[in-house]
């Protein structure tokens, strides 16, 4: 009964108004490229020496690298957050469920008269309740969210994601052998998907399965000719699925300049959560280990890089925050569409505008997914450099990204106990809930 109380919240009062003031052939293109458990340090451009990224790092030269991006700590509160616009108190149900009474970015997109395709990870249909969720084995709910095509892992039924991978594209099972690698396939139906709307405005969501576990080897690794070494579980593998992610990064963009493009779309990469914390990730600022399920800044601070050759000028690096519900309302305001959602639009910024930068972001994290990640389930509030949780404990993420030690009251300056009052004010704002229940 809890879970479904979330439903009933003022979710529904996302009235849509058309107020149409450019023609729909003159919108930019938008692709939304969000790799799986890749963190911030994953990106050369943001510091990485253990990974090589010359394609984003080249995005992100031709446009803006976000340098506080902040997401959920985990993969489906965060694709709930970035498709709906809304906080995790307001629609998160389940973990690997999207209920079907809700508004994503896909209904905008394709209300707006865009032509909408997801290709990627799903994992939304409520597989892990089937005893809650009677309509889990639906495949139709990818359409009911607003996309017209889909080439999806993990719809409908469980496979692997990337050997000869089980993936459902439009209804149908894809027949696939020990060769076939699921991010080609996912790569290959976009860059199919741009030739054939290159006529029309078009949305393309690109859930990646990239770089989840199991870490194995990709078709440039030198082990992929070995198939006995095609499913190897070993973290010496990240390295090359990071690579492969950079790659098809990359095949996209170089598809929008053949077909004259690119100078029109938005393309953005970002990534769902932070790395699996069995990944250590050296950097200019020394080494990092991913905090995926966790709420410290390494399992939120996610890479976000954006390009608009049309719009945007080259080579910004913007270092203030941007949250997971901040792309819905984006989106919107790029369709001339007025919406109700918890996220603020950043489309000023797209265009080199004047843009009044978020003073805080707020992140509900209720996982609902075993005893090993729901341990971290919390809420926190935080600015660029404090953070503070709903139990009163606060840090100096400048000096204390592990939130090691909390700052104590009667030592904080004037400016620390006004920025932790401020927050204490943002927090008041939410739902109060008990953590550990």
């Amino acid at each position: 009964m809890k879970k479904q109380v979330a439903l009933l919240l003022p979710i529904f009062a996302l009235a849509l108004s058309s107020c149409i003031s450019v023609s729909v052939k003159d919108r930019p293109n938008i692709i939304l490229i969000m790799a799986d458990d890749m963190g911030y340090e994953s990106l050369s451009v943001n510091g990485a020496t253990s990974y090589h990224t010359p394609n984003l790092d080249r995005l992100a030269s031709n446009g803006i690298r976000f340098s506080k991006a902040i997401s959920q700590p985990l993969c489906t509160p965060s694709r709930v957050k970035i498709m709906t616009g809304l906080y995790n108190y307001r629609n998160y149900d389940y973990f690997a469920n999207l209920n079907t009474n809700q508004y994503t970015f896909g209904n905008l997109m394709k209300e707006a008269g865009y032509a909408t395709c997801v290709a990627g990870k799903w994992q939304l249909n409520g597989q892990s309740h089937k005893d809650e969720i009677p309509n889990w084995e639906d495949s139709t709910k990818p359409i009911q969210f607003g996309f017209d095509e889909y080439c999806l892992w993990q719809l409908t039924k469980r496979g692997s994601r990337y050997a000869n991978p089980l993936i459902e594209q439009n209804g149908a099972f894809l027949e696939s052998k020990s060769t076939d690698y699921g991010p080609e396939l996912f790569a290959n139906y976009i860059l199919d998907f741009i030739e054939r709307k290159k006529e029309q405005p078009f949305f393309i969501y690109y859930p990646m399965v990239l770089v989840h576990d199991p870490f194995v080897p990709t078709p440039d690794s030198k082990d992929w000719v070995n198939t006995e070494l095609r499913t190897k579980n070993d973290t010496t593998y990240f390295k090359d699925m990071v690579s492969y992610t950079d790659k098809i990064v990359g095949r996209i963009h170089t598809k929008l300049v053949e077909l004259n493009l690119d100078k029109n779309t938005i393309l953005i990469f970002t990534g769902d959560n932070g790395t699996h914390p069995s990944v250590y990730s050296d950097t200019k600022e020394g080494r990092v280990r991913g905090a995926k399920g966790n709420t410290i800044d390494a399992g939120t601070h996610v890479p976000l890089v954006i390009s608009w050759p049309e719009k945007m000028d080259k080579g910004t690096v913007y270092n203030e925050l941007i949250e997971f519900s901040d792309f819905f309302p984006t989106f919107a305001a790029i369709v001339d569409k007025e919406t109700t959602s918890d996220g603020q639009s950043f489309y000023p910024l797209l265009k080199g505008e004047a843009h009044n930068p978020r003073e805080s972001s707020f992140v509900h994290y209720d996982p609902q997914w075993g005893k090993r990640v729901n341990q971290y389930r919390n809420q926190f509030v935080r600015t660029t450099e404090y953070k503070l949780y709903q139990d009163g404990k606060f840090f100096n993420l400048a000096k204390d990204k592990l939130e090691e030690t909390p700052l104590l009251s009667d030592v904080l300056t004037e400016e620390e106990l006004h920025i932790k009052q401020t927050l204490t004010n943002e927090l008041k704002k939410h739902p109060a809930w008990d953590k550990q229940q």
